[in-house]
């Protein structure tokens, strides 16, 4: 629906929608670990491991998998070209390199900025993660690594529900699920927080993060579910409020000069149409600042 409404509505000409190529097992080598790429490839996932993902294996969760990991991979590489390009899936930041959770089978953004790192098209990146979930798989993954900065604004008493200790310390306990893992820098919001504190908490965050990163790369995940008709999100954000919400962050970028990737990451509303239009304003804004 996303696809065929940014055609249709004209936010997207036919001739800049691209169908991703598959992510390599190589390339999801140098995130995930070899016995969880064969695990879902090969459809050797035991029943525990498929609910927490939360999806049953088929031949279609694969192809759906390797396809969204393509796509933020070629985002990335388009925004690096082009300034700004928008992959119409991923964002799945759930996933940790030996295991998957929360509708999250591989973490499409780390493959990317980790790619991108080897080939040496960049060398610093920066997550802004606005999903209302907090970002724990791509924490785990770059935590200790001062080359990729891990900023997640998100509900405070939402998934994953689990503390890791310390907040404060980085990394996760091996194979545990649900468990939240600080991040460079975390934001909590209380339930039921509407556009102008969040928006207000955005803007004092983002010259920070953005200072602190130095990044060539910002990718950002402009997550669905904190609109206010989300089953799962507890935020109370209008649809003009993150029209803003991505405006902040895509001008705070333009200002100095940093290419970025977006991922479209969560949307549950009660109203299917209702998150399909909050990503098509996603799209509209990001379409205003690209060339």
């Amino acid at each position: 629906m996303l696809r065929d409404r940014a055609v249709t509505r004209g936010l997207i000409a036919p001739d800049h929608l691209h169908e991703p190529a598959r992510a390599t097992i190589d390339e999801l080598g140098l995130v995930h670990t070899d016995r969880y790429i064969a695990s879902i490839v090969d459809g050797t996932l035991s029943a525990d491991e498929q609910r927490r993902i939360g999806f049953p294996w088929s031949p279609h969760l694969v192809e759906r998998s390797l396809r969204a990991v393509g796509g933020t991979c070629a985002a990335a590489d388009a925004a690096l070209r082009e300034g700004v390009a928008v992959n119409l899936a991923g964002g799945t930041h759930h996933a940790f390199p030996d295991h998957g959770e929360g509708f999250c089978v591989f973490n499409d953004v780390a493959v990317a900025v980790r790619s991108l790192q080897r080939s040496g098209r960049i060398a610093r990146a920066a997550i802004i993660d606005l999903d209302v979930h907090q970002g724990n798989g791509t924490h785990a993954i770059f935590a200790g690594d001062p080359s990729v900065y891990t900023f997640s604004m998100h509900g405070a008493r939402n998934y994953p529900f689990r503390p890791s200790g310390e907040h404060e310390l980085r990394g996760a306990e091996p194979h545990a699920y649900g468990v939240r893992v600080a991040g460079t820098l975390d934001i909590d919001l209380p339930d039921g927080t509407g556009d102008e504190p969040y928006l207000a908490l955005l803007a004092d965050a983002l010259p920070r993060v953005l200072v602190e990163a130095s990044p060539d790369l910002v990718v950002y995940l402009a997550g669905a579910d904190p609109h206010e008709g989300d089953r799962l999100g507890r935020m109370k954000l209008s649809f003009d409020g993150l029209e803003r919400r991505d405006a902040m962050v895509l001008e705070a970028c333009r200002e100095i000069g940093v290419p970025v990737a977006i991922t479209i990451a969560g949307g549950y509303g009660r109203n299917l149409a209702d998150t399909v239009m909050v990503h098509l304003n996603t799209i509209r804004v990001a379409g205003a600042f690209a060339g």
